[in-house]
C-alpha cells in the first residue's frame, strides 16, 4: 500500500492534498499528512509504529487514548484558571473504528493531530525556553497525577530501569573483546556499575511511588507555542506508562541542560549548564509542588546523574549490539551518541554541588 492509501484510512475530513516524511524521531517512522475541504486545512501525524521496541501497538494506542481522554478532561475543566492554551494530540481513529489501522504487510499505522502553531527545538535556545519546558513537563506530570498507573499497560517492560539496561549490556558484552576507546567506555561503566540502582532500591524501600510517567521528556518533545513563546504541549507519548517521575525529571534536564545537544559533534562542546537546571526548576516546580514530597526531592540530583548514564549504556550497548534499537545515519552514530552522554555524566559529577544546592532551593 502506498503511503496515501495508508492516510486515507484514518477519518479525517476532506482529501488528501499530499503526504511525505517528518524529520526527527529515533523509533518511529513519522510523516506529515495534509487534507483540505472547501473550507479549512487539517493536518495530522502520521506513524508507523516500530513493533521491534513496541511488541504490543495496541496497547501502546490503548493507552493513549485513556491518558489522552484523561488529560483532555482536566484541561476542558481548568481552561478558564488557565495562563495560557494547553494542548495534547488526539488520537484519530481509523475508519474501521479502531484506534490503528494494519496494513497488508502487518504493519501497525496510527494519525494524530498536529498542535497547533507550535514547533520544537533540538536544543534549548534560552534559560526562558529552559524554563517554559519545565513548566510543560511540570504540568503533565500534574495532570496525570490523579490517573491511576494501573489502568495503563506497561508496554516497555524494564524500560527506565538501569539495573535492567546493565544485565543487557553484560549479555552482550560478554560476547566482545574489547580494547581501545570501546575498552575505555567499558571501563567507565564498570566504575559507575554500584550507583545503577538508586532509584529502584528507593522505590523498593517505599521511599519513592509509582506514577504515571512520560518515558522520553527531552528537550525536543517539548512544543512552544510560536505565538507567545510558552510551553504548549508535550508529544512523542508512546513511551507513557507507570514508573518513577524521577526518570521523567532526569532526562529532561540530561536534555536541556546540554546545550550542545545529545546528536553533539565536539565532545568539547558538552557539559551540564547549571543555570539551565535553576530556570527549568524554577518552571516545573510551578506545577509539581501540588505531588512532589520531601523523599521526591532527595533523590533529585541522583536522577540526573543516573538517566544520563543509563542513556550512554543504551547508546554504547546498541552499538555493540548492531544499532538494533536506535536509528542511526553512521556505522558508529551510536557510539558518538554514547561519548556525549558520557561525557556529560561526567561534568553532572563535577558539578554536584552546585546542582544540589540548585534542587534544594
Amino acid at each position: 500500500m502506498t503511503l496515501a492509501e495508508i492516510a486515507g484510512r484514518f477519518a479525517v475530513p476532506g482529501r488528501l492534498v499530499t503526504v511525505g516524511p517528518m524529520a526527527g524521531g529515533n523509533v518511529n517512522d513519522t510523516f506529515l499528512a495534509v487534507f483540505r475541504t472547501a473550507f479549512s486545512e487539517q493536518r495530522a501525524i502520521l506513524q508507523r509504529i516500530n513493533k521491534r521496541v513496541f511488541r504490543k501497538p495496541a496497547w501502546v494506542m490503548a493507552n493513549l487514548r485513556v491518558l489522552t481522554e484523561h488529560v483532555h478532561r482536566r484541561l476542558d475543566r481548568e481552561a478558564a484558571k488557565a495562563d495560557r492554551v494547553w494542548q495534547l494530540p488526539q488520537v484519530i481513529g481509523a475508519k474501521t473504528g479502531r484506534d490503528y489501522f494494519l496494513d497488508d504487510k502487518g504493519e501497525y499505522w496510527r494519525a494524530l493531530s498536529l498542535i497547533a502553531s507550535a514547533r520544537s527545538f533540538n536544543t534549548v535556545q534560552s534559560p526562558e525556553h529552559a524554563q517554559e519546558a519545565g513548566a510543560v513537563l511540570g504540568q503533565f506530570h500534574r495532570l496525570v497525577s490523579d490517573l491511576k498507573p494501573a489502568k495503563l499497560r506497561d508496554t516497555l517492560p524494564g524500560f527506565h530501569i538501569t539495573p535492567r539496561y546493565l544485565e543487557r549490556y553484560d549479555l552482550t558484552r560478554r560476547k566482545l573483546k574489547l580494547s581501545g576507546e570501546a575498552g575505555r567506555l567499558d571501563d567507565f561503566i564498570e566504575r559507575r556499575r554500584p550507583f545503577a540502582g538508586v532509584l529502584e532500591a528507593a522505590r523498593a524501600r517505599g521511599e519513592l511511588s509509582e506514577r504515571l510517567i512520560h518515558g522520553d521528556p527531552k528537550v525536543s518533545n517539548i512544543m512552544i507555542d510560536e505565538l507567545t513563546g510558552k510551553g504548549t504541549s508535550i508529544v512523542d507519548l508512546d513511551t507513557v506508562k507507570p514508573g518513577l517521575t524521577h526518570y521523567d525529571f532526569g532526562d529532561a534536564l540530561r536534555s536541556i541542560c546540554n546545550p550542545a545537544g545529545e546528536e553533539a559533534e565536539q565532545l568539547g562542546t558538552v557539559n551540564f549548564d547549571v543555570s539551565l537546571c535553576a530556570s527549568f526548576i524554577k518552571g516545573y516546580m510551578t506545577s509539581a509542588r501540588d505531588f512532589m514530597t520531601k523523599q521526591d526531592r532527595r533523590y533529585l540530583y541522583d536522577s540526573v546523574r543516573l538517566i544520563t548514564f543509563e542513556l550512554g549504556l543504551r547508546f554504547f550497548e546498541d552499538h555493540l549490539a548492531g544499532d538494533r534499537y536506535f536509528k542511526v545515519r553512521s556505522q558508529e552514530h551510536n557510539l558518538q551518541r554514547a561519548r556525549v552522554q558520557f561525557k556529560l555524566c561526567e561534568s553532572i559529577e563535577a558539578r554536584e554541588s552546585a546542582i544540589r544546592a540548585v534542587l534544594d532551593r
